[in-house]
């Protein structure tokens, strides 16, 4: 009897510890009890045996240079026990990391499924041109190891610096500052590089992104480290220098379009842009145009102005425009208070700890005689006041590393950066140069409550490396730029989200990352974020797509991206609509589009949403443009608007709907039912097929669609159909939303839809 009892007993045990898996335990070194003195893993090793029921501590490590904490084996329940544990920050279970890239790919569904797109042949004939601060070309990035010869069809140069740092990858290097000296004055060549070298950093990260080689051991600091590599690692990069330190001067980027299409390239790709102005009177849509004309993609950011409504730049329906989202990875850092609350941020702050002992913590504006000095502006710190404490620095108007100089110059340890309103819960991770936290606006609330309300008030931050499978993810960046579209209300834009937040891509060996003059640092990869960001991520998804789908238009290839989009959550992230990171709530279409980008379902969308030249001066001709205007667009009078045809800006082709109603009621008060009809073309790109539709709407729009099935005999086949809203009228500003699919059973060609009233 003894004897089984023991058995029992052994595999009891035995069980246990097969359940027991690997945690990461971040500790706040400043709420160590005084009786450890320096000796943390005591401590550490103390709070691991006042949870563990196993046979022995389960410590597999102690870290104190980089983590404050350690890592042990540990049940479910032990460790659900363990986060409860005074002095614990975090309890985070351990996750298996491969080499992988800037994790774009690998979040995007495209890394170890290269098979989908060619990797030989047509897939190195495509050139992403990229206009914006230049190249470093002795990245590694730009390594052409296992290239084939360039393609003959390539016209480009490489201008301005030794020819010979272009290569089979480089293809192309051009510079234009002609517009810039000309409003600027002469260039400061000790400043600037009167060549295509970045000066900046910005075009070199965006032109990695979009088509980098894959670089091994890439990291900033040591975070996110990995494998580096760009959207589509076997396209060329050529790059066109228009963007200066004085700015992007519109007769230069339209330079740099003009040879980026010469010269040969298949996609463009613009990080900037510049409000909504007419697109008559707009460069880059004019430039734009031309090149779509030339059957070259072009792809812009939306802008970097959210959350605030219509905020969007680059709207023209011939632009794929492209806003931010996250990645499912972080990189936390924790604030620790003296009365024991934690609030977790974000940092890539690399250097010397705070003191693992408590420093006094003060609010910025109760440190300085400026009414904004909260905002921690240079010269509005009281030395004084902030020596040797912690400051609490608000976000906003400079920049947010910014701060953290403006702090250490008065003699600060450390910042904590906080959110306002505007910004939200939105976390962008800095590489700072003190020990500094950046932290959403309701802890930031908290942690000024608290400095204000203690007589002695004091904390600590740690930062505590990468953190990967972060949920949910993605949610549209708080900066993202947002609809509306106020220059065409008809046409729904941005058009999709990308990868917009702390994405690690190749950097300049001119400046260091954080831009500023005062930081020495020299790294080959940075961490940054914007819709800079995602826009290059669509442009070399579309050079994939190019080199997949040769014989589609770029207006085929959007539409593949747009239609295959999704804007839920799947799996683990829970349910509903994409989050939106300034307000927490479900985002909509005004925010993300169609949706965030699925390149994996994109190169198989079923059926496409095609247009050419002639639709979009049809476009122009339904929105009243003169002949004049529309010559400014299309460069020549030879396009006009026929006095016997009816225009509609609903009948353009486009891969999503918006239904702009005007507010109207009769004399009686009854509403009103207004009826707004669509017309759209589908082009099968895959086999053969019936497809049926489904449709939602807002409450109080009804949606007829004619016909429901859509046969496809054969590859190319057209088929079209009408799609009409019909909606009582509602008070101005009411906005809803919606959603039209056309689905075979494998592939659903989705549309998002938004209604507005004004």
């Amino acid at each position: 009897m003894m004897t089984i009892m023991r058995l029992l007993l052994l595999v009891a045990a035995a069980a246990a510890e097969e359940e027991r898996a690997t945690y990461i335990v971040h500790m706040a070194k400043s709420a160590m009890p005084a009786e450890y003195g320096d000796d943390h893993g005591e401590w550490y090793g103390a709070s691991l045996r006042s949870v563990s029921t196993g046979t022995s501590t389960n410590m597999l490590y102690a870290y104190d240079t980089v983590v404050h904490g350690f890592a042990a084996r540990l049940t479910e329940s032990e460790a659900r026990d363990m986060a409860s544990v005074d002095g614990v920050l975090a309890v985070n279970p351990e996750t298996r990391y491969e080499l992988h890239t800037t994790r774009t790919p690998e979040f995007l569904g495209i890394a170890g499924n290269e098979g989908m797109f060619p990797q030989s042949g047509t897939a190195g004939d495509v050139v992403v041109g990229v206009l914006d601060t230049g190249v470093w070309p002795e990245s590694k990035s730009y390594d052409d190891s296992g290239l084939g010869e360039i393609p003959a069809s390539w016209k480009g140069e490489c201008v301005g610096f030794n020819s010979s740092a272009c290569n089979r990858k480089l293809v192309g290097a051009r510079f234009f500052n002609r517009g810039y000296e000309a409003a600027m004055g002469p260039m400061d060549t000790s400043r600037e590089s009167r060549s295509p070298r970045d000066d900046d950093g910005h075009g070199t990260h965006t032109s990695s992104t979009a088509a980098g080689s894959a670089v091994s051991d890439a990291s900033l600091f040591g975070f996110a480290a990995g494998t580096a590599r760009g959207m589509a690692p076997r396209a060329r990069v050529a790059v066109y220098k228009v963007c200066w330190l004085g700015g992007c001067f519109s007769s230069d980027i339209l330079a740099g379009m003009d040879a980026a299409v010469a010269d040969g390239c298949g996609v463009l790709s613009l990080s900037l842009g510049g409000g909504s102005a007419d697109y008559a009177r707009d460069s880059v849509a004019i430039g734009a145009f031309a090149a779509t004309e030339q059957n070259v993609l072009v792809s812009c950011s939306a802008g970097n102005a959210g959350p605030g409504t219509s905020t969007l730049s680059n709207v023209a329906p011939w632009i794929t425009t492209v806003g931010a989202g996250t990645l499912d990875r972080d990189f936390p850092a924790y604030v620790s208070l003296g009365n024991g609350k934690n609030f977790t941020g974000v940092s890539l702050y690399a250097g010397k700890a705070v003191p693992t002992t408590p420093l006094p913590i003060v609010y910025a504006a109760n440190a300085s005689n400026s009414t904004a000095g909260n905002l921690c502006m240079p010269g509005t710190l009281n030395p004084e006041k902030v020596s040797g404490k912690i400051v609490i620095c608000d976000r906003g108007v400079s920049a947010r590393v910014q701060k953290g100089f403006v702090v250490r110059d008065a003699g600060g340890a450390g910042m904590v950066l906080s959110n306002t309103a505007a910004n939200g819960q939105e976390l962008v991770a800095d590489a700072h140069l003190l020990p500094a936290a950046g932290v959403g606006a309701k802890e930031g609330a908290a942690i000024k409550a608290y400095a204000a309300s203690e007589p002695n008030p004091t904390a600590t931050i740690v930062v505590a490396g990468t953190q990967v499978d972060v949920r949910p993810s993605p949610v549209v960046a708080a900066f993202s730029s947002r609809g509306p579209n106020m220059l065409t209300p008809e046409i729904l834009k941005p058009d999709v989200i990308a990868p917009g937040v702390n994405i690690l891509a190749a950097w300049t060996g001119k400046a260091g990352p954080t831009g500023l003059a005062a930081d020495t640092r020299r790294v080959g990869f940075n961490i940054i974020s914007g819709t800079s960001m995602s826009c290059p991520h669509v442009s070399g998804l579309a050079a994939l797509l190019r080199s997949a789908r040769p014989d589609w238009s770029p207006a085929a290839v959007r539409s593949a991206l747009m239609t295959t989009a999704y804007s839920t959550y799947t799996g683990g992230d829970g349910s509903g609509s994409l989050l939106d990171a300034a307000t927490g709530a479900p985002a909509t279409p005004f925010d993300y589009g169609a949706g965030h980008v699925d390149p994996a379902r994109a190169v198989d969308p079923g059926l496409v949403y095609d247009l050419d030249t002639v639709d979009y001066v049809d476009f122009l001709c339904s929105l009243n443009y003169t002949s004049t205007m529309i010559a400014a667009v299309a460069r020549s009078r030879s396009y006009g608007c026929a006095d016997n045809k009816t225009y509609s800006v609903y009948n353009l082709n486009y891969p999503s709907f918006s239904v702009a109603y005007s507010t109207a009621a009769e004399s009686s008060g009854a509403a009103t039912t207004t009826t707004v009809t669509h017309r759209r073309t589908l082009t099968n790109v895959g086999s053969a097929g019936t497809y049926k539709v489904s449709t939602s709407a807002m409450s109080g729009v009804t949606v007829d669609v004619e016909p429901t099935e859509l046969a496809f005999a054969s590859a190319g086949e057209k088929k079209s159909y009408t799609v009409k809203f019909m909606a009582k009228s509602q008070p101005s500003g009411t906005a809803g939303f919606g959603r039209l699919v056309w689905s075979d059973g494998k592939h659903s060609v989705a549309s998002p839809i938004a209604f507005t009233w004004t």
